[in-house]
Order: C-alpha cells, then structure tokens, then sequence
C-alpha cells in the first residue's frame, strides 16, 4: 500500500513539476524560434551569444528556491513553524540582493559583456539590447524561481505548474505580437520573455490571498546559518544551470573560430532544444525532490531509496525516447529554426544534433544524483558532480577535443564530460550505500 502511495504522489509531483519546466524553457526556445523566423541567422547568433546570461539568472533563482525550499520541505515534515518562516524570510533576502546586482551590471556593463560573449560588428547592437534587458528583468526571473519552488513544496504542485505554463504561453504569444506586428525586432523578444516571469508571479497570488500557505515573510534579521544552508544546498542547481551557460561560452568561442558566426548560429539550435531537454531531467529531479526530502526528514530510509530509483527509471525512459526522436528527425528540427534555407548551417546543426545528444542519460543521471544528495542535505557530492559538470572537467574537454577533431570534437565534449561525471556519480553512491551497511552492521 506504501509503495502504491509512493508510486501516486511521484506520478504526481514528477509529471506536473516536468510541465512547468518545460514552460520554463519555452521562454528562451520560443525567443530562437521567432527571432530565427523574423531576424534570420544574425539574430539566431546574437540571440545564443546572449543566452548564458539567463543561465546565470535562472541559476540563481534556482539555487535559492531549491535551496530554501529543501530545507523548508525537511523542517516542515518535522513540525518546525518558526523555523520555516526563517527560511522562506531570509531566502527572500538573497534574491533581493542578487536581483539588484544582475539588474545594475545590465544598466551599466551590457555592452561589455556582449563583447566579452563574442559579438562582433554585424551583431553587438542586437546582442546588447538583448543582455541588456534580460539582466534588468533578473528580479522577476529570481524571486519567480524562489514562488515556485516554495510553492510547490508547500503541497502545491498543481498550482506551480499552472503559474509557470501560463506566464510561459504568455511568452510565446507576446513573442508573436512584438516581433511580427509590432516589429520590434529583438527588443521585442526579450520584453515578451521579461514579461513572462511577472505574469507567472501574478498567477500565483492566490496562494497567500486564499491563505493556502504555511509560510510566511516574518520581521527577522539575516541569519548567516540559514544563508549558509540556502547557499550550499541550492549550489547544485546553480551550478547545473552555469554547466549549459558556461559550456554555451566556451563552445560559442571555439566555434567561432573554426566556423563563424554560421556555427555559433547551428549551435544555437543544438543548445536552446538541450535547454528543453535538460528542462525535463530538471523538472523529474525538482518533482522528485520535496518527496524525498519529506521522507529524509521523517527517517524512512526505504521511501527515500524507492523515490530514487522511479526517478532513474522515468528518466532513463525518457532519454531513450528523446534521443531516437532527434536522431530520426535531426533535418526537420533543424529546418525549424533555418528560415533562410542556409545549407551550412543545416548541415552543421545535423550532424551536431545526432552527436551532442548521445548525452542525454549522463546528463539526466547526473542532475537528479546531485539533486538526490541536496535532498538528503548531503551537500558535499552533490558540489563535488556539479562543479565537474560545470567548471572543471568540460572546459579543458572542449579544448582538448576540438583541437583533436575540430568541430566533431566539441560535438562530443559533451556526452563524454557527462558520462565521465555519471560514472564519478555511480562509484560516490555506492561508497555512500557501503558506509551505511557498514555502519548499521557496527
């Protein structure tokens, strides 16, 4: 009967949290796709030079939501009231600090960082207008991060996934007007997907209005505990969303130089559909998350291990599907986003498509490892897969492999940084499952 409950709330939790990151992702993947339509490559180029940015912004709201909200999951399972206002109080803080820091770099360095990104002449004005505005959005981006993830581990999954899906068909529709009649070219991309988040916060006012939740904003100082704990467990999600915008600038530098700006526009294809993709692993792993914290917190070591293994089930499932789908359809995904018909870049972005994605299982495996870790407030592998991810493996990789085989070798920087890393993952796990038998034989 306990497995059966178990199987219902994962179900639950997993599909509506998979739905409303997949909204998420819509904000950018509908930017490429009207951007690619009304501004042709030089857009699309512009637009994936840009993209890091709201890696770093997403990142961030992630990793206070996830982190705030973890601890809030465990303290509540335990009846800690005073406590999970603390928390709640003091996660709002971070995101206010980090909000004012984003939005005063995009009203005074945008430029500067559209450079450093690798804009040249034929693309730095769109490109800045672009970085400019999404850093000046950063607030909306942030605290809804923060809203949702609370939200939905306050037995609210249902409502988080309708206020992300909502404020990201928004996007899609405001993309529409502002580019196509309005003619607002890129600035018009990037208002519809600043917009998206404040929509998206709108919706989620009830929850406080019809008094559904049980925590609240109380008069507290800055508590540094509580911070710390924010920071370290929230690290993971931060660092899986600078892996894409961090692996974004590196293999935008290198593309550049072996094939110009008509690469970096190939790859813009490849990296706004792994932005989906990771969208999904994220949403099983955020699904996942408050029920195995909850259970963490209670001591039920035989549901926390269960949860786990629905989750690698669903997600190894669910790559085996994606990668068949883009194998297949590799020359119409492709198309999609080619409105000027340019061969090379088709032929690019095929070939990238069939290689880059031989990932998805290492890099499903890996997000939800180090989130299951988070869960059980076991921050340090958690830290340990995600800076590799992120940081020090895939960098020296992507050098490496391109100078060995050009443009195939930054294909396949990623799926072998990431099986490396799953493999890491896999020998941490066990070694963690050994010293726990170890320990209760002693």
């Amino acid at each position: 009967m306990e497995q059966q409950s178990g199987m219902r709330d994962f179900t639950h939790y997993t599909i509506l949290s998979v739905l409303g990151t997949l909204g998420v992702s819509c904000y950018i993947l509908a930017d490429t796709f009207f951007v690619s339509k009304g501004l042709g490559a030089n857009g699309l180029t512009a637009l994936n030079l840009a993209i890091p940015a709201y890696n770093f912004i997403h990142g961030t709201g992630l990793m206070l939501g996830m982190g705030g909200a973890t601890r809030f999951s465990v303290c509540k399972s335990q009846g800690k009231v005073d406590e999970v206002n603390r928390i709640y109080t003091n996660t709002l803080y971070l995101a206010f600090v980090f909000s004012v820091t984003f939005a005063l770099l995009g009203f005074v360095f945008s430029k500067q960082f559209a450079i450093f990104l690798g804009a040249d002449t034929s693309i730095l004005e769109m490109t800045n207008i672009y970085l400019r505005w999404l850093l000046i959005f950063a607030p909306a981006f942030i605290l809804n991060d923060v809203l949702l993830c609370f939200i939905r581990n306050d037995g609210s999954p249902k409502f988080s996934m309708e206020a992300m899906l909502i404020g990201s068909f928004s996007n899609i529709v405001l993309d529409y007007i502002f580019i196509f009649p309005m003619q607002m070219g890129i600035f018009g991309a990037i208002f519809a997907t600043g917009l998206s988040p404040i929509i998206s916060i709108v919706m989620m006012l009830p929850h406080w209005i019809e008094k559904k939740n049980t925590f609240h904003f109380v008069k507290t100082k800055i508590q540094i505990a509580i911070i710390k704990q924010d920071l370290s467990l929230g690290f993971p999600s931060l660092v899986a969303q600078l892996s894409s915008g961090i692996t974004m600038i590196t293999f935008n530098g290198i593309i550049l130089k072996l094939a110009g700006n008509m690469g970096v526009a190939a790859y813009g294809v490849i990296a706004n559909i792994s932005l989906v993709i990771v969208a999904v692993y994220t949403g099983i792993a955020q699904g996942v998350q408050p029920l195995i914290s909850t259970f963490y917190g209670v001591g039920n070591t035989k549901q926390t291990k269960t949860m786990l293994r629905y989750a690698m089930t669903t997600m190894l499932s669910v790559s085996v599907i994606v990668y068949l789908f883009i194998f297949i359809f590799a020359q119409p995904i492709t198309a999609i986003f080619n409105s000027e018909n340019n061969i090379g870049l088709q032929q690019i972005a095929v070939t990238g498509l069939k290689l880059y994605f031989l990932s998805t299982p290492f890099v499903g495996y890996n997000i939800i490892l180090a989130t299951f870790f988070t869960s059980i407030e076991k921050a340090l592998p958690a830290h340990i897969l995600s800076i590799l991810r992120g940081l020090a493996l895939i960098i020296p990789m992507a050098f490496l492999l391109s100078a060995l085989w050009k443009m195939t070798g930054v294909w396949l920087t990623y799926p072998i940084t990431e099986f490396l890393i799953a493999l890491l993952g896999f020998l941490i796990y066990k070694h963690k499952k050994l010293k726990e038998t170890t320990n209760y034989k002693n």
